[in-house]
């Protein structure tokens, strides 16, 4: 069943107005325009009541004779049959009626009554005497001037055709505003990104819209902007890529060129394949990522089991002592999400804590529940981020004038991170806390899976 704000009953709606408008035209109108041209009109009467008003005079002064004169005068001018009779029937002026006349005259009408004009003779018409006391009236053949519907074919077209035809006009008005005007938007906006212009908009109020036209337009607009967002990450990730390639292809060919010992140049040509390595694969990470729309398969995973993984690799690599991570969440902290995923994001955000922390420095991990949620905090004490830089310092290949530890650059690391966090449902911020930086991930809670020993051998 359609919604309740569905395009269905919008057109419903619009198609039964018309069918019960026109119905109402031709039922109200139609028979309203049929009876005003079935009847004599106001002068047709006036000038009818005129004559009969002349014959009253012209009897009451000079008698049959007089009446006589007049009524012929009336037939001249008129070219009708006109006579004058009392309430027997009896003609009062001196000229005899024939027995078809007499018989006429049992199917007089009123000047009031409707006259039909599908008959083929003209009807005869009664107007009483405006003062004869004995109910005298004239008769008279209803002349061709008097007669109505004159206009009777104009106010047909007019009814039948005219109006019919502009009601059906702003029919198509209400139609094409309705369906043809959203989808002509549409065209126009992928004109424009055909033509480069990824960055153009829909009008909000086709974004308003509550019908299915309003879904296509927001799905169509949302997909406009991931678009250009995609589009303009992967220009700017291609720019940074090959401008961050330029450093270690700069230092290959000066150690080629001047380094003697070819131990120690296999040593930097090694070390130096490895970043650009390393850089290639992040940022072919950083572009699927953005480019994946599948949800990721989530699981129940323990944080302290995954912490305990990622913090002996770390401190394998990098020669930290165990001690100087230090962790602080409770057993019964459970997230929903993609284990690897998470892994990588944890261990990113990890690596970048140790690389930009002072020698002697500590790294803490602790964990506190939201509601449905859980806010993991990692914080170093690597001096802090300008608080202007804090959500910049997620871009890729960031570099930041300050006074952290390090080469002042993020990489891609803190890139893939948060969209890997993002994918799962959860978020990644960060903020100055206790002269270091802190980040915090904030990804859905979850009850506690079978066992946590899964959690770590998977990943």
């Amino acid at each position: 069943m359609p919604g309740r704000h569905s395009l269905f009953w919008k057109l419903a709606a619009l198609l039964i107005g018309f069918c019960l408008l026109m119905i109402w035209l031709s039922w109200s109108w139609g028979r309203y325009m049929e009876a005003r041209t079935a009847f004599l009109s106001p002068q047709a009467r006036a000038s009818l009541s005129d004559y009969a008003r002349a014959a009253e005079r012209a009897l009451d002064a000079q008698g049959p004779a007089g009446l006589d004169n007049v009524l012929r005068s009336i037939a001249a001018q008129e070219g009708v049959f006109v006579t004058a009779i009392g309430p027997d029937f009896a003609p009062l002026g001196q000229s005899a009626l024939s027995v078809a006349q007499r018989q006429r005259l049992t199917s007089l009408r009123g000047i009031d009554w409707p006259v039909s004009r599908r008959s083929t003779t003209a009807p005869w018409l009664r107007v009483p005497f405006p003062q004869h006391a004995e109910g005298g009236m004239l008769v008279i053949e209803l002349p061709q001037r008097f007669m109505p519907g004159r206009y009777g074919l104009f106010w047909h077209l007019l009814t039948n055709g005219v109006v019919p035809a502009l009601f059906t006009l702003l029919l198509c008005v209400g139609l094409y505003r309705m369906l043809v005007a959203p989808l002509e938007q549409l065209r126009r906006q992928a004109q424009q990104w055909r033509a480069d212009r990824l960055d153009t908009r829909l009008d909000p109020g086709a974004l308003s819209r509550k019908d299915e036209l309003g879904e296509l337009a927001r799905a169509f607009d949302d997909m406009g902007e991931r678009l250009h967002r995609t589009v303009t990450m992967q220009q700017r990730l291609l720019h940074d890529l090959s401008h961050e390639l330029r450093t270690p292809l700069s230092r290959l060919r000066v150690a080629c060129e001047a380094e003697p010992d070819n131990d120690r140049l296999r040593e930097r040509l090694a070390r130096e394949v490895d970043n650009m390595q390393r850089l290639v694969e992040d940022a072919l990470q950083l572009a699927w990522l953005d480019a994946e729309r599948s949800q990721p398969k989530v699981q129940p995973i323990q944080i302290t089991a995954l912490w305990d993984v990622l913090a002996e690799d770390a401190a394998f690599e990098t020669g930290w002592l165990p001690q100087r991570l230090h962790c602080a969440i409770p057993e019964t902290c459970w997230v929903r999400g993609h284990l690897n995923s998470l892994a990588q994001a944890v261990e990113n955000v990890l690596r970048n804590a140790i690389r930009h922390s002072p020698p002697g420095a500590r790294v803490s991990f602790s964990a506190e529940r939201e509601g449905d949620h859980w806010r993991l905090s990692l914080q170093d004490h690597g001096g802090g981020v300008p608080e202007a830089d804090l959500s910049r310092m997620f871009d890729p290949f960031t570099r930041l004038d300050g006074a952290r530890p390090g080469d002042g650059g993020f990489g891609l690391g803190l890139s893939i991170a948060r969209h890997a966090i993002e994918r799962q449902g959860g978020t990644l911020v960060a903020r100055n806390a206790q002269g270091g930086l802190r980040v915090e991930l904030r990804l859905p809670a979850s009850e506690p899976a079978a066992t946590s020993a899964h959690t770590a051998a998977t990943y």
